[in-house]
């Protein structure tokens, strides 16, 4: 089923925006980030290489990627959407808003993957659920105020409401017991996160 805000928002810029911030997807890759139906998301990828706007990749790592027109054609219009809604003010502010939690995602992202061990760094094998669930409630703390940030985009450009439901999704599965959800896959809340950072660069155009 079509997420709503997909459905309001130009599916081809959806689908060249996604692959401009998340490099080289497959379809179910793509249905997860832009929230279309996979055979709605297709459709739009063969008309998008059609264009030469896009081309499928094989290889060890399949999907489907930009060509040098269609990273092109996507800046030409994330900007046309940016400048159409007048919205680039307050990406901008939520942007800056988004740079002051970005270090202690970071940071918490370390405290997940390392655990000190007789006061030696270590990777966290897990075993202790008791330092797993003080991660894990540092993330739900952060997860309350990066809302706040989510909420002003979304209000400003309907199509990053869908970051809000991904990275929610994944803490409740990392939660749930689903510990690659916090920084392992390529749907947990860190890849999530790393995607709407990439997505708030691409939008006003600027580099890391």
């Amino acid at each position: 089923m079509t997420w709503p805000e997909a459905r309001a928002t130009d599916t081809g810029l959806l689908v060249l925006h996604a692959l401009r911030c998340a490099g080289t997807v497959s379809l179910a890759r793509l249905h997860a980030i832009t929230g279309l139906d996979e055979s709605d998301a297709e459709s739009e990828l063969i008309d998008l290489g059609a264009d030469g706007l896009v081309t499928r990749m094989s290889g060890d790592l399949p999907g489907w990627s930009l060509t040098d027109a269609g990273r092109a054609a996507a800046s030409e219009r994330i900007i046309d959407e940016l400048e159409s809604a007048h919205a680039r003010g307050a990406v901008t502010a939520a942007y800056e808003r988004f740079l002051v939690l970005n270090p202690e995602l970071l940071d918490l992202c370390t405290a997940w993957q390392l655990r000190a061990v007789d006061g030696i760094a270590s990777a966290n094998d897990h075993s202790d659920p008791a330092y797993d669930s003080r991660v894990l409630a540092r993330f739900a703390d952060l997860d309350r105020r990066a809302a706040v940030v989510c909420a002003e985009l979304s209000e400003a450009l309907p199509r990053f409401g869908r970051y809000r439901y991904r990275l929610t999704e994944a803490l409740k599965r990392a939660v749930s017991g689903e510990l690659e959800y916090v920084a392992d896959s390529t749907a947990s809340y860190h890849t999530v996160w790393a995607e709407l950072h990439e997505d708030l660069l691409a939008t006003l155009g600027m580099q890391r």
